[in-house]
């Protein structure tokens, strides 16, 4: 089951030819859909224990994180950083904190949360909180010419985004993806941005994992927002 993956297939094989202007029309507005009231309370929750933990310490946050295992990953790998898991499924949450009872145990400086990552980072950036890292590890690429605007590069929170900080990390199997990715980071910050071929040693997440047993190049951008 894990070496049968496909890359995504699409028609667009370069940075789309609407990117540029998008992003213009995302920088020049802000992005002022209404708070769902699920995430404000999962959001408050959370930046109290960060907080008592903490005092306020350097922070790592694993978007749409899924079942937490790079999550968990992290903290281990950053044990004097608080790491922050948010998926917007419940249920991969919860296969996720059975892990704890499977005995892979449970890092003190972890916590997954589930919210929606449109809010949540809205709801850091309002708090005036900067993140040490952020990782966005294989977001759904939205392979389709017509879908730009579903990818994060497309969507209009992106500048909330790149306002949190931190070295912020991008891994995708298709490389079309962190193209337009490392673009729109030059355009709406002028920081320098590449990406490269990455394997990894070991896998962070299922995906990871699948993409790797399937024989997919993997690729990596790590772009420092600091």
């Amino acid at each position: 089951m894990y070496g049968n993956s496909r890359v995504p297939e699409s028609t667009q094989t370069d940075i789309h030819p609407h990117l540029s202007m998008l992003l213009a029309r995302h920088a020049g507005t802000s992005f002022l859909k209404p708070y769902a009231d699920y995430n404000r309370a999962a959001f408050a929750a959370s930046l109290e224990r960060y907080q008592r933990a903490t005092a306020g310490g350097p922070l790592i946050l694993d978007s749409c994180c899924g079942v937490g295992e790079s999550s968990r990953i992290l903290a281990r790998a950053f044990p004097d950083h608080y790491v922050i898991g948010v998926d917007q499924s419940a249920v991969r949450l919860a296969r996720g904190q059975r892990c704890q009872q499977g005995g892979f145990g449970w890092p003190a400086n972890l916590d997954l949360v589930r919210a929606d990552v449109v809010d949540y980072w809205r709801l850091l950036h309002a708090a005036g909180i900067r993140l040490n890292r952020h990782y966005l590890l294989y977001p759904n690429p939205w392979p389709k010419i017509t879908q730009l605007r579903r990818r994060w590069h497309g969507h209009p929170v992106f500048p909330v985004l790149l306002g949190l900080g931190g070295v912020l990390e991008c891994r995708s199997n298709w490389p079309v993806y962190l193209s337009e990715f490392c673009f729109a980071v030059q355009q709406m910050t002028q920081h320098a941005a590449v990406y490269e071929p990455y394997l990894p040693d070991p896998p962070m997440t299922p995906f990871e994992r699948k993409y790797s047993a399937s024989g997919h190049r993997l690729y990596r951008t790590r772009i420092d927002l600091v």
